[in-house]
């Protein structure tokens, strides 16, 4: 039968053929492997190197941004930006509870404690309401995370801001590339952090970048990165000491991560915009699906950059005894690539070990049925091919949710 479920064994809607454009990822190029290779033969693998510092120019500058601090990954970048900006043991740091570990334990290193805020059912970024209702004396500072294939309401964080003089992180693990109200994303609040880790848009295996707009920050945060030197100062020549209690590290990134992103910006633009393009297409064509919707757009998202395309489960509109799992290994059978529930939330996940005292739950309901019963995802790789992929996709999320809806 045509509509036969593969996983019952019919034909897979996304056959085998299809899926060959699916991109390898991360990317390697030629003229790239060169470059390592002359990087290596010069022995002038670290500190402050001529990639780094083009690196740091070229994003900072397509970001829109006038800094960018480049660092060993997407997680110290999030920590020193809470140090630059004063936050200290037994402040609180609001955060949500759908993202990657990361975004809170980036407090704890600080000994900071991680206050946990639900996320917007339709973009499944930080609700700016709700943290409202969570801010305290204590309350220091604020990251919304532009998450998967969303945008946080930066609008209205930068009021909350302004409003209650907390500044704000935004966290752009999955962001490269994103435009919002004319405006690159990570150059909007006070700190903007990116991750360059291997699965995400822009990588390098490792390394991370913070960028924001204010000069003293931009110095705090090169310190603390580089053990205290300031920019422009050789090693082993310090001209002056970071101010006292400014705790600085050796989170420096390495010149072969920085030469592997100069030249994988190259391919940013295009990439984030065949995406976005594959997925507002992949959108229309499921928008009549039954029991699914797809996570919403950023508000005044010009370009949307994607890490996931993620889409939502409408449980209720479910056959009973069919739940995620089911629709989950469905689609997997039809050749969708699929995954179910992304990360959180953070305080349930396998890998978070943080003593219960040691963080505060304020609001949950959201993140908590999203991630166990509505979201089910696919890379950024699925949306960087094409419209027949797209058709095929389509095709099998229909299949599967016609057979199993009311």
């Amino acid at each position: 039968m045509k509509n036969q479920l593969a996983i019952n064994g019919g034909k897979k809607a996304v056959s085998d053929e299809v899926k060959k454009v699916l991109p390898p990822w991360p990317p390697v190029y030629e003229a790239t492997a060169e470059k390592l290779k002359a990087i290596y033969m010069s022995r002038k693998w670290s500190f402050n190197g001529q990639y780094e510092q083009e690196f740091c120019l070229k994003f900072a500058k397509y970001c829109g941004a006038k800094h960018g601090v480049f660092m060993i990954n997407g997680t110290v970048t999030l920590e020193s930006a809470l140090h630059a900006l004063g936050v200290k043991a037994g402040d609180e740091v609001i955060v949500p509870g759908n993202t990657w570990l990361a975004t809170a334990m980036a407090a704890v290193y600080l000994g900071a404690i991680p206050v946990f805020v639900d996320v917007e059912p339709d973009t499944l970024c930080l609700d700016p309401e709700k943290v409202r209702k969570a801010i305290t004396s204590k309350t220091k500072a604020i990251i919304p995370v532009h998450l998967f294939g969303s945008m946080a309401d930066m609008d209205k964080f930068m009021e909350i801001s302004k409003e209650y003089n907390i500044p704000v992180i935004e966290d752009c693990a999955h962001a490269h590339g994103g435009i919002r109200d004319g405006k690159g994303l990570g150059s909007i609040g006070h700190v903007g952090s990116f991750s360059f880790q291997q699965s995400k848009t822009l990588s390098a295996g490792e390394s991370g970048m913070c960028l924001t707009n204010d000069d003293e920050l931009a110095d705090k945060l090169f310190r603390i990165n580089h053990i205290g030197y300031a920019p422009g100062q050789k090693q082993g020549k310090a001209a002056s000491s970071p101010e006292e209690g400014l705790i600085c590290h050796n989170y420096r990134g390495l010149e072969f991560n920085a030469a592997i992103l100069v030249d994988a910006m190259k391919h940013l633009s295009a990439q984030a915009t065949l995406r976005d393009k594959n997925a507002m297409y992949l959108t229309e064509l499921i928008k009549d699906v039954p029991g699914i919707t797809v996570q919403a757009r950023g508000r005044k998202a010009d370009r949307q950059s994607y890490y996931n395309f993620v889409m939502l489960l409408q449980p209720s509109k479910l056959k009973p005894g069919i739940t995620i799992k089911e629709v989950s290994a469905a689609l997997f059978a039809e050749g969708v690539d699929c995954f179910i529930g992304g990360y959180g939330p953070v305080y349930k996940h396998m890998l978070w070990s943080v003593p219960k005292s040691q963080f505060r739950i304020h609001s949950k309901n959201v993140s908590e049925d999203v991630c166990a019963n509505r979201q089910l995802g696919v890379s950024h790789t699925w949306i960087l091919t094409n419209k027949l992929l797209m058709k095929a996709t389509a095709a099998a999320v229909e299949k599967v949710m016609n057979a199993y809806c009311k």
